[in-house]
């Protein structure tokens, strides 16, 4: 028999309580990083496969409309969200490019990409990461487990400690609220 409902609330408060311990230096880190940024009129742009993508939309909107307080939309976008696109890149160039060209056409020098992939080691958030780095974006990184390639190659990583996928999914977007909470706090 699987775990109860309580082993499986209880594994998910065990690895928040960790993500918390490893990461509430990098997360005030990535609070100062965002904020400077939108006050700057510079945006911030979260990519991801899966369910980093639904992450990264998530987390788009709670900057773009708002998290708990009125204020002004914050600019972020996902760059998960148009069809088209993806599906042309993909066609055209291969996965790995998706991110990366998103980039190209839309990053500015002083906006901040967002990469999210629990294993740390999606190719195609490694090359958005990359290309991001060239054209002077700030980076920020959340991963999983030891945070990849991924996380070595961000100025700000947010490592979940946990291997679940499930558990470090929880923890991300738990992560994500708070940081998306102490930001609003700054333009209201």
């Amino acid at each position: 028999m699987g775990q109860t409902v309580e082993e499986i609330f209880e594994e998910s408060i065990q690895v928040k309580r960790a993500a918390l311990r490893q990461n509430k230096d990098a997360m005030l880190a990535a609070v100062n990083m965002l904020s400077g940024a939108l006050k700057k009129g510079r945006k911030i742009i979260f990519f991801g496969n899966g369910g980093s993508a639904a992450d990264s939309q998530h987390i788009a909107a709670e900057f773009i409309g708002r998290f708990q307080k009125e204020r002004r939309a914050l600019a972020a976008i996902a760059l998960t969200t148009d069809t088209s696109v993806l599906t042309a890149l993909g066609n055209d160039y291969g996965f790995d490019i998706l991110f990366s060209r998103q980039i190209e056409g839309i990053g500015q020098k002083g906006d901040v990409a967002f990469g999210i992939s629990t294993s740390g080691n999606s190719a195609n958030v490694i090359e958005g990461v990359k290309k991001a780095r060239r054209m002077g974006l700030k980076t920020i990184s959340m991963t999983g487990n030891s945070g990849g390639k991924l996380a070595r190659l961000t100025d700000i990583s947010l490592i979940v400690p946990a291997k679940n996928t499930a558990r470090i999914q929880e923890s991300h977007i738990c992560m994500a609220h708070a940081i998306c909470e102490l930001v609003e706090n700054r333009f209201v």
